[in-house]
């Protein structure tokens, strides 16, 4: 959330849109006040956060609580379960009560992120969380699990859309040959991963895109 604050002050609401690739939770120490802040930019300036892999795993927790309740919380639930709560619960709930819990005590909430869209798009600008199947006739068909999920078939595929895509979810040390958490762009500068690995101690990027591209780019180091 601080690294998320310090961001924003290079935000200019009268002059710019503000939008999230996603994962706003899970990861950092507070995902609740993420959400909510979230709530509060979209109800005040028109924001758009879009729907991140991590978020579909909460939902898919909460229609499966049992049968997921490991895998969340492998990959950070617990910190955003009881950051949705209210009052602390008793430990030996069963996921299912525990599910219901998070229901009923964080509605909004959840309404809310499961208001998020999959993309946005923008004359040429493509923003979504993980890419598209650029191997169909028309990127828009790709289904939501790729959307939030797919990784090398789109960072390593042909660009043919006239396209150009902002994406998250990989981080991007890992796609960098130098191994840094500075922004990647594929061959053809046609996609571009702003996702710097904050929660595993890289950076927070911001980047501001003007019709012909990336005009400005903010990075908040963690």
């Amino acid at each position: 959330m601080t690294l998320f604050e310090s961001l924003l002050t290079h935000w200019q609401p009268e002059q710019e849109r503000l939008l999230s690739v996603g994962d706003l939770i899970d990861r950092g120490p507070d995902p609740g006040a993420v959400i909510r802040k979230a709530m509060r930019l979209t109800r005040e300036y028109d924001a758009i956060f879009l729907r991140g892999n991590h978020e579909n795993m909460l939902l898919d927790w909460l229609a499966e609580p049992t049968q997921k309740m490991m895998y969340y919380i492998s990959q950070g639930g617990m910190e955003t379960i009881e950051s949705l709560l209210e009052r602390k619960h008793n430990a030996k709930m069963t996921p299912g009560e525990l599910a219901r819990c998070v229901e009923e005590e964080a509605a909004a909430e959840l309404a809310f992120i499961r208001e998020r869209p999959y993309y946005y798009e923008w004359g040429s600008f493509v923003f979504v969380h993980a890419g598209v199947d650029l191997m169909l006739a028309d990127w828009k068909e790709t289904s939501q699990h790729d959307m939030v999920w797919i990784r090398e078939p789109f960072q390593q595929g042909i660009n043919r859309t006239g396209k150009m895509f902002i994406v998250g979810h990989t981080p991007t040390e890992s796609l960098n040959s130098d191994g840094s958490p500075a922004i990647w762009y594929n061959a053809d500068r046609s996609i571009i991963d702003i996702d710097g690995g904050a929660v595993f101690g890289g950076a927070l990027h911001g980047v501001v895109i003007g019709m012909n591209g990336i005009e400005q780019i903010y990075t908040e180091k963690a």
